[in-house]
């Protein structure tokens, strides 16, 4: 069977028709992959890793699959070797604390969601690919281990919960920013519309 990075061909187009439809609807893509990921029996993290490779594919397929969607993925500033080693220690120096990983990075944020999502991502990525570099940070740092093996796993599903959480709050508060503005632009219209008429009455008069 011929396989678009891993997916069979039918299966693509399904996901992005899937996905297509669910944003004219408003919807968020986290709800999306989690509806995709539940029929499917696939993780929702799993297919939305899979969206986003498939978005950047070079594959003519892909592009053909694509076409006329309107989907596109924002540029990922990847993070530099010292920008993820400051923003560990931070992590680690709030987890220290007593604070939990959500609570820390959320800490460290001030409230600024979308960096929270970047952080939480890219510590996600370290606790399953570089869980020794976590560690090896804390020893630096004088601290205790706190990150267990037992508990690696855990934290993992915790994160990709919270991870799913705020892309949920950043959807529903671009749909009424997004909102917002067409209220606003319907109410200039009917303004200019206004002054429209009665600018032809004064000319008649």
């Amino acid at each position: 069977m011929d396989k678009i990075n891993g997916y069979g061909i039918q299966e693509a187009k399904a996901l992005i028709d899937f996905v297509s439809e669910g944003k004219k609807r408003g919807e968020s893509l986290s709800r999306l992959f989690g509806e995709y990921g539940k029929r499917c029996g696939r993780a929702a993290g799993s297919v939305r890793n899979y969206y986003y490779q498939f978005l950047k594919s070079e594959d003519a397929r892909a592009k053909e699959i694509l076409r006329g969607k309107r989907l596109r993925a924002e540029k990922i500033r990847a993070f530099t070797d010292a920008e993820r080693d400051e923003m560990l220690k931070k992590i680690l120096s709030e987890r220290s604390k007593g604070y939990s990983v959500r609570r820390s990075i959320a800490n460290i944020c001030a409230g600024n969601e979308k960096l929270m999502l970047r952080y939480q991502n890219k510590y996600r990525n370290l606790i399953k690919k570089q869980p020794a570099l976590i560690e090896e940070t804390a020893k630096e740092m004088g601290l205790e281990t706190v990150m267990p093996a037992r508990r690696s796993d855990f934290l993992q599903r915790r994160l990709e919960r919270e991870i799913n959480d705020l892309y949920d709050r950043l959807a529903v508060a671009l749909r009424e920013e997004n909102d917002r503005l067409k209220k606003a632009v319907e109410r200039l219209t009917e303004e200019n519309e206004i002054l429209r008429r009665a600018g032809k009455t004064e000319k008649g008069a």
